[in-house]
């Protein structure tokens, strides 16, 4: 048993595994500082941001209420209209 510890050790294998391991414990560390970078940075980036004005906003909600409800009334008349063709055929098979 002995003998293949130092085998192992002479190979190298032991170093990596603890560096390894090191490794993974000093990404984990460093966690709260990426995170507070990042949110600085994403804080400083939406100060930089050109937001849209009210009257742009109204306008906007209103192109897209209007967008949704004509879509609503063709997919509803596209599926009244398959709904009507698909009876007609089922009871053709009665």
């Amino acid at each position: 048993m002995g003998n293949t510890d130092s085998i192992k050790a002479a190979a190298g294998d032991e170093p990596e595994k603890d560096s390894a391991i090191g490794g993974a414990v000093s990404e984990v560390g460093s966690w709260p500082k990426r995170t507070k970078t990042f949110l600085g940075e994403v804080r400083a980036e939406t100060k930089r941001v050109s937001w849209p004005g009210w009257p742009q906003i109204k306008a906007t909600t209103v192109v897209v209420m209007i967008t949704v409800a004509f879509f609503a009334i063709y997919f509803g008349t596209l599926d009244w209209i398959f709904t009507q063709g698909v009876r007609a055929l089922l009871e053709l098979g009665k």
